[in-house]
């Protein structure tokens, strides 16, 4: 798997997943065994698999069921950087969120992973 196509899959195929098993099995495909994740500037970073899951499972269960990530444009990449911008929200509905992830891939796997939210799209 390419390294942008890792940084959409995150999105797409972990982060949208809402069954459990898949999401972890995707995961293990996808991240690093001790994937750091930065939420935000003032929090400490999320590591690995498990903390990660626990994480979207509380935000999934704030979600609407038909919400999902989408692109807005396909990921880039730069010397083992990805970016990727997304929104999120009901695929017929106007998007809740929006933002980009930014991600620092290593022997093929997402070893770091930066969300940098753009907050609700009002």
């Amino acid at each position: 798997m390419d390294d942008k196509q890792l940084l959409e899959d995150s999105l797409l195929k972990v982060w949208s997943e809402r069954n459990d098993e898949k999401r972890l099995d995707v995961m293990q495909q996808i991240y690093a065994p001790d994937i750091l994740f930065y939420e935000s500037d003032q929090g400490t970073a999320i590591k690995g698999h498990q903390a990660i899951d626990t994480l979207i499972r509380t935000l999934q269960a704030k979600w609407a069921p038909g919400f999902v990530f989408s692109l807005t444009k396909p990921a880039v990449i730069n010397h083992g950087v990805s970016q990727v911008s997304w929104t999120l929200g009901a695929a017929d509905a106007p998007p809740i969120a929006s933002g980009m992830d930014i991600a620092i891939v290593a022997n093929g796997l997402i070893k770091e992973l930066y969300l940098y939210l753009d907050g609700p799209t009002d």
